[in-house]
């Protein structure tokens, strides 16, 4: 038998070439990605092998599966999700300060930037016509996710939000709902982080004040400025794929943005009917 170097003729060629081209393509592929087409192996579905194939870039590499008949002919994608383990319905939410009703089946979980203006918009439109809809049927619950690369002072309101809260969660919410509507006041008129920090600073120790906490306690708290827990919030936020701000779960179904008022109220509907809660009555035509 004869062994030596063969060149690759285009019947060779051609196959590979095709599925990465397709792949490419539908994928959206980089162009600076190398595409790697391996071994066929046998798949649980008739008519059909699984077909590996490897993205890689700079020493890192993502391998999926796809799946291409046995003719060659059709190449497809089967994607499994599962049910059991879905990171969607096991947002941490231990200790987070709640508003609505802690018994609700329905938790509404907002990753929110306490700087971001889509986010104030949101807030605006949940509360108070969100709640007063939903009265006791819901809660809410925000996520710490403060954009730092482009909003210098969020990581430091969320720290001492979540110094609030540790003594009392409904100065938590009078303090966000104060930053939220008062954005400007907290940039000042030249965006001087340092102002800025003094600034929230000032409101959370007057807010304090109002609710009788215990300002010893609260000025340690905001001079540690502890960023652990906001930190790991923001971790978890990455892990589900959050990447702007504001982020919604509504029992898991979720939405990204300032959705208009009845957009997410339609959201909020449909969680409660597949919770078996009445849904609230129809809210009446403007005017009447």
């Amino acid at each position: 038998m004869a062994v030596g170097c063969k060149a690759q003729t285009a019947a060779d060629v051609a196959p590979n070439r095709h599925i990465e081209v397709l792949v490419r393509s539908q994928l959206n592929v980089p162009t600076d990605v190398a595409v790697t087409i391996g071994a066929r192996k046998p798949s649980q579905f008739t008519g059909f092998d699984t077909l590996p194939i490897t993205l890689s870039r700079r020493g890192s590499q993502h391998q999926i599966d796809m799946l291409i008949s046995t003719d060659g002919k059709t190449l497809a994608r089967l994607e499994k999700f599962d049910l059991a383990n879905d990171p969607v319905f096991s947002i941490n939410v231990a200790g987070r300060p709640i508003r609505g009703n802690p018994e609700a089946k329905v938790t509404i979980i907002n990753f929110d930037d306490l700087e971001c203006g889509y986010c104030a918009r949101l807030h605006e439109e949940l509360f108070p016509a969100t709640l007063e809809r939903y009265k006791g049927k819901v809660r809410f619950i925000y996520k710490d996710f403060p954009l730092n690369s482009i909003h210098p002072w969020a990581m430091r309101a969320s720290v001492d939000a979540n110094c609030l809260a540790a003594q009392n969660s409904d100065v938590y919410w009078t303090y966000v709902d104060y930053l939220h509507s008062h954005g400007q006041e907290i940039n000042g008129e030249n965006r001087d982080t340092a102002k800025s920090f003094a600034t929230l600073d000032r409101i959370a120790r007057q807010e304090a004040t109002l609710a009788r906490l215990d300002a010893a306690k609260l000025d340690a708290c905001l001079a540690k400025q502890d960023q652990g827990p906001v930190n790991a919030s923001l971790q978890e936020g990455l892990a589900l794929g959050v990447e702007s701000t504001p982020n919604v779960f509504v029992n898991g179904e979720r939405f990204d943005g300032a959705l208009p008022q009845e957009q997410v109220w339609m959201v909020i509907d449909r969680a409660l009917q597949a919770a078996g809660v009445e849904l609230p009555a129809p809210p009446s035509p403007a005017g009447k």
